[in-house]
């Protein structure tokens, strides 16, 4: 069963109370440690593997986030729905379309620490780790059938938070477990990013050992938690390490594959690229998404966000082949503005795609996390091994599969980190990774230097860190400190 399908199923009978007990947050302790505001608590609700179950469910939801669109409420936090800003609108790849408002603040490497989208997305992810150490605290209520895989999801989700914020934020406070309200040393103590990482790799070895392939992909499964933990390895520099969980989920046993047409890897949900996806259904108000609609024209907003820039439109038509059309198309209703396609509620004929959602601003498509793409340039980065450049049969082998699904059958002989960065780029546009690729390929630096040089924007090399929120700081009294340059 598709757990999109089975998610609202569930949440029929169960979900609503746990959402209504766990997602009403007090503005004194936003996420960590919420206040609860009914008679149902963990000491009363967790007492089986059907309410342990909801509660793996309510991990997933806060990844989801809300539909601001649908759910107007500016306290409720918007999870993945918002991470475009803090990735992809960070880099060379894309801006508003008229550069106005908060969210321009991203493109111009002008972010405040008062952002407030800066802020729903730190209070998203540490609340889905407070989600996550809830259902770890109530593992003891599972039966054993089922205490490993609940324990498996909900350390796949906690290191996926975590490696994100960790990446974004640098030294962030470290919480493994249910603390107090009033625990603020706790909740406010930034520790080294080191301490973050040992607690990431370790729930996601967890989850490699606790969990199976065969389900649907938007929830955790092994092959997920082997991606993901590569991609944390490649981080650390542990290349042989990634390598090994690179070439077992690219046994073919595992059934893992790229699409034939690169449309379908978003347009055809369930498919078998697919290793880990947030999923989305349309036309509903508690799991649809509005980031869609956002990249359009941005109904109900001022201006539309996360459009490709030149720099990334030139990327494309150079470099992109067959994933071009699927990547980018002209604005028709502003000529030199280019809107991102590869996730369109609204369909495109001239490209063959149907419309995904009968209302743009409850748009059904998933968030797709990894993908075997990614796996496959993964593997040439792990055999690179931070050199220069590598002439291993292996690495080209998986290079020229992506390469050619894209219709580029040109035979290399080695390949650069250059021009592995450049495949990254062009493979993974507008997917969230390009920050991330440049930070790990010691890249970001200079990138962005030479791009904000040319387009006379502000970056300086403080900026590839965001700033703490100035809210949580305020709440800290004293203990949180800021990073350099905000």
């Amino acid at each position: 069963m598709n757990y999109k399908k089975e998610k609202i199923m569930k949440q029929l009978k169960t979900i609503l109370i746990v959402l209504v007990t766990f997602m009403s947050i007090s503005c004194e302790d936003t996420f960590l440690s919420p206040d609860l505001t009914t008679g149902i608590n963990a000491e009363n609700y967790f007492s089986n593997d059907t309410e342990i179950e909801a509660g793996v469910l309510n991990i997933y939801d806060g990844v989801q986030g809300v539909n601001a669109l649908q759910i107007t409420n500016n306290d409720l936090n918007h999870g993945v729905q918002v991470e475009f800003y803090v990735t992809e609108m960070r880099t060379d790849n894309t801006e508003t379309k008229s550069n106005e408002g908060e969210a321009a603040q991203f493109e111009f490497f002008d972010i405040r620490s008062t952002n407030g989208i800066v802020a729903d997305y730190y209070r998203s992810y540490y609340n889905v780790v407070f989600r996550a150490n809830l259902v770890l605290d109530n593992l003891s209520n599972a039966s054993a059938a089922k205490a490993v895989t609940y324990e498996g999801e909900a350390k796949f989700l906690r290191a996926y938070a975590y490696f994100n914020l960790v990446r974004l934020f640098g030294d962030i406070p470290y919480v493994d477990k249910l603390i107090s309200p009033l625990d603020t040393q706790t909740a406010f103590t930034r520790v080294a990013t080191a301490q973050i990482y040992d607690l990431i790799v370790a729930d996601l070895q967890t989850a490699v050992a606790n969990l199976t392939d065969g389900g649907p992909n938007d929830r955790a499964s092994k092959a997920a938690a082997e991606g993901l933990l590569a991609k944390v390895y490649l981080t650390l520099g542990r290349y042989s390490e990634a390598q090994t969980l690179l070439e077992s989920v690219m046994d073919p046993a595992r059934g893992f594959g790229l699409q034939t047409n690169f449309k379908d890897i978003f347009y055809n949900e369930g498919n078998n690229e697919v290793l880990f996806a947030i999923g989305y259904l349309p036309d509903t108000r508690n799991d649809s998404q509005n980031f869609s609609t956002e990249w359009l024209n941005a109904v109900g907003r001022t201006s539309g966000v996360n459009y490709a820039t030149l720099d990334a439109k030139t990327a494309l038509d150079t470099y992109g082949g067959n994933r071009t059309a699927f990547s980018y198309r002209e604005d028709q209703s502003q000529a030199g503005k280019y809107q991102v396609v590869k996730y369109l509620p609204d369909g495109d004929a001239n490209l063959g795609i149907a419309p995904t959602s009968s209302d743009s601003r409850s748009a059904g498509n998933d968030w797709i996390v990894l993908r075997y793409a990614d796996i496959l340039l993964m593997h040439v980065e792990a055999i690179m091994a931070g050199g220069a450049s590598t002439t291993s049969s292996n690495a080209i082998a998986s290079f020229q599969q992506v390469r050619a699904r894209a219709g580029i059958t040109t035979p290399v002989t080695s390949i650069t980190a250059d021009e592995l960065l450049l495949e990254r780029r062009v493979e993974l546009a507008f997917e969230n990774q390009r920050f991330f690729d440049l930070l790990r390929f010691g890249k970001a630096n200079d990138v962005f230097t030479a791009y904000s040089a040319a387009n006379g924007l502000g970056y300086t090399s403080t900026d590839l860190l965001l700033p703490i929120p100035q809210i949580e700081i305020g709440l800290s009294n004293g203990l949180l400190s800021q990073n350099p340059g905000y």
